[in-house]
């Protein structure tokens, strides 16, 4: 590349985020309050789906699959496909283990009776045995 190339290639780059500068300027002027507010109320909406959590019983229990291999499903969720989806990753990192979710339910490989009470307990959910 040309030394001259290499300049303008700066040149339009810094206009480019001189632009950008600009038009993002007046929207930090407009902050105002209204965004605390809406931190309150998002704050206020999340202790409810923690009380939610608490209400909710959940079941575990072990089914043996092909060749014997043990699967513990958790079941008697009142979740969203992706707030299950979500604790399902979070159990499966916590055991170290792989797993699935099907029709609303938690599948994870291996026997883990043992453990998954105390994690789901942790996270404000109501264990049954």
């Amino acid at each position: 590349m040309k030394p001259n190339a290499v300049v303008w290639v700066h040149a339009a780059v810094d206009a480019w985020r001189s632009t950008r500068a600009i038009a993002l300027e007046p929207l930090s002027r407009h902050v105002s309050n209204d965004d605390d507010e809406l931190e309150d109320l998002l704050d206020e909406l999340d202790s409810q789906g923690d009380l939610d959590a608490s209400q909710q019983m959940l079941s575990i229990r072990t089914e043996s699959r092909r060749y014997d291999k043990p699967v513990t499903i958790i079941e008697g969720f009142d979740l969203e496909a992706s707030e299950i989806e979500t604790l399902a990753s979070e159990l499966k990192q916590s055991l170290g283990t792989g797993g699935t979710v099907d029709d609303g339910r938690i599948e994870l490989q291996g026997d883990h009776r043992s453990r998954v009470p105390e994690l789901l307990q942790e996270r404000g959910y109501e264990v049954r045995e």
